[in-house]
């Protein structure tokens, strides 16, 4: 596969498993166990995704996502915690990871996960750009303008936009965009979504409070309006 993940734990039993079988899936696996470790590799190396445990030494998790998010919007993170605190998962979402998995979880689920975070990020898109209304989706630079300026969206984040964007007034549930744009079947918690969609609405709507492209349909899910 040729591609490389950053794993982050300070669990040394879990670092091991996680490497062993990422790298007999054909992955390059680099370790830190601690949040300052992370950041250094980070710098020093370009990852096609990261597993990033929440709770490290020296800097926590969820520092480490909020810094790489500073320079970099595109990398999947997905976080590991041994939380179930619903603020625990909606605070990494927020602070732009792609998703969380929740311990003890199994080796199956994890590089399900990580096979199709890596997948959506290498997907050849049409060399194409569609305008509406001082929204222009660059598909080439995998990019969303505003009014001429960069929404500076996560991979995520752009995906699902040009999702919805795709079929204006087509309205998909949670478990929909999860399957087509996480692309994995439902399993377990929606919110990712939800947090997904809140976050695409704060760079994407002049007014985050009152919608008028992302929109909700009670009930149901969400739908694109050009």
């Amino acid at each position: 596969m040729g591609r490389t993940i950053l794993v982050v734990d300070d669990e040394k039993a879990i670092v091991d498993i996680l490497s062993f079988n990422l790298i007999k899936e054909g992955y390059t696996v680099i370790t830190a166990y601690d949040g300052e470790r992370a950041m250094q590799l980070f710098s020093e190396t370009a990852f096609d995704l990261i597993l990033l445990d929440v709770m490290l030494p020296k800097q926590s998790g969820f520092d480490v996502c909020s810094a790489i998010r500073r320079t970099d919007v595109r990398t999947p993170i997905i976080m590991l915690t041994a939380r179930e605190e619903e603020t625990d998962k909606v605070l990494g979402l927020e602070l732009g990871a792609d998703d969380y998995i929740t311990k003890p979880f199994s080796i199956r689920e994890v590089l399900a996960r990580v096979k199709a975070n890596i997948r959506r990020t290498i997907q050849a898109a049409p060399p194409e750009a569609v305008t509406t209304e001082g929204i222009v989706i660059d598909t080439e630079r995998f990019d969303v303008y505003i009014d001429g300026q960069s929404a500076e969206l996560t991979q995520r984040e752009y995906e699902l936009f040009r999702f919805l964007a795709a079929q204006p007034g087509k309205v998909y549930s949670r478990e929909e965009l999860l399957h087509e744009v996480w692309q994995y079947d439902y399993l377990g918690d929606l919110r990712a979504v939800d947090v997904a969609v809140r976050r695409l609405r704060e760079k994407i709507e002049h007014d985050s409070a009152k919608p008028e492209h992302i929109m909700t349909k009670r009930g149901i899910g969400y739908y694109y309006e050009p």
